[in-house]
């Protein structure tokens, strides 16, 4: 995401609580910020990605977070999952200091995101979305405003629930039709030249056939999102089954791989 903003024009700085991991983007044009507190102060839009709800308050509101300096008529945009209490309770600390805020989980993993394809949940007024607009046409091939803070969030856990039912069920499929006689590649051809068939099913089919699950996105984070959409009150007949599957395969000791890592853990 930070390379594509650079190649649109757009000067960046950046800054990683392991620094470390800033080397490759500095390398293709960033700046590094000395700390939270000058990256926002410095900067007219700050852009959030972090990992769960806890590490992005503490960046926000910790007394060396981005809210600590002088950051009136600056716009946030958190492009973390957290859940919409979160985003709202991000949202309110913003206002104390006269910032604006704005949320835009994304739809996609590695590949969109390199590509400039992802596609942006935002939650907020219309006018930081008009602000932000020329920003997410560069990461994204579409955003959509969902709604005032909160909604963006809520759309994110709804899609990912989707994400978990999908890949839950194309590891059950196979493995249904494996133990039937079903070759698994012949399987994996039927779903995805059929009507089943989606652009995940056949994104993953290749990790099945290989049984290899390097992480795009990976598994811990889905379990993480299942269990906010629960808190959230998702009550849907196969929520908890889904939920406790993710939470397991992650207790298993696979929560650093991919999410289709759920078929290794099924498989059993």
């Amino acid at each position: 995401m930070v390379s594509n903003l650079i190649k649109a024009g757009y000067p960046v700085a950046v800054h990683n609580r392991k620094r470390d991991k800033e080397k490759e983007v500095l390398q293709a044009g960033a700046t590094s910020a000395a700390d939270l507190a000058s990256l926002a102060t410095e900067s007219e839009i700050i852009f959030i990605m972090v990992s769960d709800d806890e590490a992005a308050k503490q960046i926000f509101t910790a007394a060396d977070g981005l809210l600590s300096g002088s950051v009136a008529g600056k716009l946030f945009i958190n492009v973390s999952t957290v859940s919409p209490e979160t985003s709202r309770y991000l949202n309110e600390h913003c206002q104390k200091c006269e910032a604006s805020f704005m949320e835009a989980s994304v739809s996609g993993s590695v590949k969109p995101a390199q590509e400039g394809k992802l596609i942006i949940l935002a939650g907020g007024s219309q006018q930081a979305y008009e602000q932000a607009k020329p920003i997410f046409d560069v990461l994204g091939k579409l955003s959509i405003l969902t709604g005032p803070v909160g909604t963006g969030a809520a759309a994110k856990l709804a899609v990912n629930y989707l994400l978990g039912l999908t890949l839950q069920g194309l590891a059950e499929t196979v493995q249904f039709a494996k133990a039937n006689g079903v070759k698994t590649e012949d399987m994996l051809t039927i779903i995805n030249e059929g009507a089943v068939g989606s652009g995940i099913t056949k994104l993953k089919s290749p990790a099945i056939l290989k049984g290899e699950f390097p992480a795009a996105f990976a598994l811990k984070h889905l379990a993480k999102d299942l269990r906010l959409a629960k808190e959230q009150g998702l009550a849907a007949p196969l929520s908890t089954p889904l939920y406790e599957s993710f939470k397991q395969a992650q207790g298993a000791g696979l929560g650093e791989e991919d999410v289709m890592a759920i078929y290794k853990y099924l498989d059993k």
